[in-house]
């Protein structure tokens, strides 16, 4: 695959700390890690995912502490770096479902 693009939207906004960026960016890191691996039926891959997303709720105090948040602009990054990986891996999995654990 070619180099993932992860985040460019929140890296490039000063409102989101780069150092929470980062530990967002390690979460879908390890996700891809997991895919790479292969042979991950839909369930896997959604657990994967929810593991993933659930992660990514728990920093939402952090973000808060830091006057940020999770908000329309991270969203948006994190959804533009999960749709190409999607079709890379051919994942056939609605991305609303894919992140259903979200609370962002």
């Amino acid at each position: 695959m070619a180099e993932i693009k992860y985040l460019e939207g929140m890296y490039q906004d000063s409102f989101f700390p780069t150092f929470l960026v980062d530990k967002l960016k390690q979460y879908m890191f390890d996700t891809v890690q997991f895919l790479e691996q292969g042979n991950h039926d839909t369930e896997a891959i959604q657990a994967k995912f929810d593991e993933m997303t659930l992660a990514i709720n728990a920093l939402q105090d952090e973000f808060y502490e830091n006057e940020s948040e999770l908000e329309t602009g991270a969203r948006d990054s994190i959804a533009e770096t999960i749709i190409p990986i999607l079709a890379h891996y051919k994942i056939d999995i609605d991305i609303e479902e894919l992140l259903r654990e979200r609370e962002w």
